[in-house]
């Protein structure tokens, strides 16, 4: 284990600060077995993973399973909510194949980062109704990032050993950073 590696625990945790309940036993391999209640499929599985993978630092480890777990702690009770991250994967992947005639999932790292500056997510306002850069920036560039940066392995990346939250104690209140 890294320094830096993302747990089922860590992605829990981020649920629940979310206000997400986070005790459900769900999976990816159930969710595409009941494909119905999930409404992903495995392209935009694939979609959401490359474009964590994207997003999260490379300092990051075992980001699969946990976006995996976030997500389908997310999406399982709010099938409006899981519409919309459908959605935004679609409109993820159909710029992709529209100006790189290739999957999003098939680019390389920095050929991803660079069609997400093309397309304007990265100075896109996050909106669920809005234009299709704005539902991606909103449903999926927010939340991983929220997902990561509340978890307590995210938080200790930045520096916060608690992130808001999170329980803990004042010690790391005391200490500068980087230790």
């Amino acid at each position: 284990m890294t320094d830096y590696e993302l747990t089922r625990r860590d992605a829990v945790i981020a649920l629940g600060i979310g206000g997400v309940a986070a005790g459900s036993a769900l999976t990816w391999d159930r969710l595409r077995r009941d494909d119905e209640q999930s409404g992903l499929s495995e392209r935009q599985r694939e979609t959401l993973l490359a474009l964590a993978d994207t997003i999260y630092p490379d300092a990051v480890d075992n980001v699969d399973a946990f976006v995996e777990r976030y997500v389908v702690g997310k999406i399982t009770d709010r099938p409006a909510y899981g519409r919309g991250v459908a959605t935004a994967l679609d409109d993820l992947e159909s710029y992709a194949q529209t100006w790189e005639e290739q999957s999003f999932a098939a680019l390389d790292r920095a050929g991803r980062d660079g069609l997400l500056r093309e397309f304007g997510v990265d100075t896109a306002d996050p909106d669920p109704d809005g234009r299709p850069e704005e539902r991606v920036r909103y449903y999926l560039i927010n939340e991983l990032q929220y997902a990561l940066y509340s978890s307590p392995t995210g938080g200790r990346l930045v520096g916060l050993e608690n992130p808001q939250g999170h329980p803990g104690g004042t010690e790391s209140y005391r200490q500068p950073p980087g230790r």
